[in-house]
């Protein structure tokens, strides 16, 4: 008998050949990613909402039209043309005022409350209120964009008034409290309006309105070319106690004009509060 073959112990051809198994990537050196499940704060989340809100209505053609465009057409042609509301050199010291106020109601009422009603029909405003981001702030948002976008109206208006002979006069700051109190005022009547309607519904009003204030609130014809009643009327409206005011600073040079200061103000708590109280977000 032959003697059986010795075993084979050491590496086969077979098993040189085949590769080596690769070693696991090493993981980042302990301490470099710390996870945070905590939402960032209500200031960076209530400033990332109103950036957001800023591109997109800067990317809206028709939000362009409404808030920059229009208005600044309505400059150039009612100071240009001899109309019959306001005569002698000091057209575009008068238009100037009322267009600036008619660009405020654009932006913080007509704009926000069309752009509103739709967010509202889409289930976006639904969505946005289950996000880390309080309600409150989403309207702070909201509010922030709409003064943004006023910044960019108010400096292209200025300059086309400037170009056009336009010397102001008053106080700046009397001019910035009458603003952010008319912003505040229309901000107020949009979400009251778009929280309440449908979107089309809030479409149609909100268009309505912006003409009917701008035909009756002093942006185009004086206030006083309507009868004594109307006019008592007309000055406590919040378009009409806007542009009064503005003109009182920038015309007249006046210091703050506290009755059209009250008028706002009573405006802005009263829409504010209605809008809060019956303010439907689905």
């Amino acid at each position: 008998m032959t003697a059986p073959a010795a075993e084979h112990t050491g590496p086969s051809p077979a098993d040189s050949a085949a590769p080596a198994p690769r070693r696991p990537r090493p993981l980042a050196s302990p301490g470099s990613f710390h996870p945070d499940p905590r939402p960032a704060s209500a200031a960076r989340m209530i400033l990332a909402q109103a950036r957001l809100e800023t591109r997109l209505l800067l990317r809206n053609a028709e939000q362009i039209l409404l808030a920059i465009v229009i208005p600044a057409l309505m400059l150039i042609a009612f100071s240009a043309e001899p109309l019959g509301t306001v005569t002698g050199s000091s057209r575009i010291d008068y238009f100037a005022p009322g267009i600036i106020g008619a660009a405020v109601l654009s932006t913080a009422f007509t704009s926000q409350a069309i752009a509103t009603g739709f967010e509202r029909r889409y289930g976006v405003l639904k969505r946005l209120g289950a996000s880390p981001l309080p309600r409150w702030g989403l309207m702070v948002g909201k509010s922030l964009s709409i003064l943004a976008v006023e910044c960019v109206q108010l400096v292209l208006l200025t300059v086309i008034a400037v170009l056009m002979g336009w010397s102001p006069h008053g106080s700046p700051l009397a001019v910035l409290i009458l603003l952010l109190l008319g912003t505040a005022a229309f901000s107020g009547l949009a979400l009251l309006l778009a929280g309440s309607l449908r979107a089309e519904a809030t479409l149609a009003v909100a268009n309505f309105v912006f003409l009917i204030f701008l035909a009756i609130g002093g942006v185009v014809v004086p206030l006083d070319k309507f009868g004594r009643g109307a006019q008592s009327a007309l000055q406590y409206l919040p378009i009409g106690a806007l542009t009064n005011g503005l003109r009182d600073v920038l015309q007249h040079g006046a210091a703050l004009p506290w009755g059209p200061v009250g008028v706002l103000a009573a405006w802005a708590v009263a829409a504010i509060a209605a809008a809060a109280k019956a303010f439907k977000w689905e």
